[in-house]
């Protein structure tokens, strides 16, 4: 009786194309502060190897993330989801060898994708909650109603004014009411 064979399972390669590439990415991201030992990276995998989202992920992979910013795909790298899963807790800092802040590139990433109209809706609508409340989640008021029967101090009221101010002057509340408009 012949032998099954199980079928090759190919993995699917995406092609770079020239037009894709912008080589002046690299050096941008660079005079982030934070970011500018980008180009030291020499692609060791540490950074993924020890990262605590990458275990639970299939497809977040900072080391990825840090390549295709080398390489100028400042594209596909800004409308990318994942530069959004990286929690910041530096455990990628703590052990890269060539101290790249890779948290920071992350960061920095973040930054000038929300500057190119790219914010996944959820951050959009929690910076709308810090812009209106303070706070990144609407507290109900029965939670309110319930830590006073408990006892509990009141919550700490935000500076709206402060917040309002910062924001403006960051330009951060015309990008999330650009965002807001846009959705609609």
């Amino acid at each position: 009786m012949p032998e099954k064979t199980q079928p090759k399972v190919t993995k699917q390669v995406k092609v770079i194309k020239a037009n894709e590439i912008d080589p002046r990415f690299k050096y941008e991201v660079s005079k982030v502060p934070g970011a500018k030992k980008i180009m030291i990276c020499f692609q060791c995998g540490t950074c993924t190897a020890d990262c605590p989202i990458a275990r639970f992920s299939d497809s977040y992979r900072p080391r990825k993330l840090m390549r295709m910013t080398q390489l100028g795909l400042k594209d596909r790298v800004l409308s990318s989801d994942n530069i959004w899963l990286c929690a910041a807790c530096f455990t990628c800092v703590d052990h890269c060898p060539q101290d790249v802040e890779i948290s920071s590139v992350l960061r920095a990433l973040r930054n000038m994708a929300v500057k190119e109209g790219v914010m996944p809706v959820v951050f959009r609508d929690l910076s709308s909650n810090i812009l209106k409340t303070g706070y990144a989640y609407v507290i109900p008021a029965l939670r309110l109603r319930k830590r006073e029967e408990q006892g509990l101090p009141p919550l700490p009221k935000a500076s709206l004014e402060s917040i309002a101010k910062l924001s403006e002057v960051t330009g951060f509340s015309e990008l999330v009411k650009k965002k807001k408009e846009e959705s609609e």
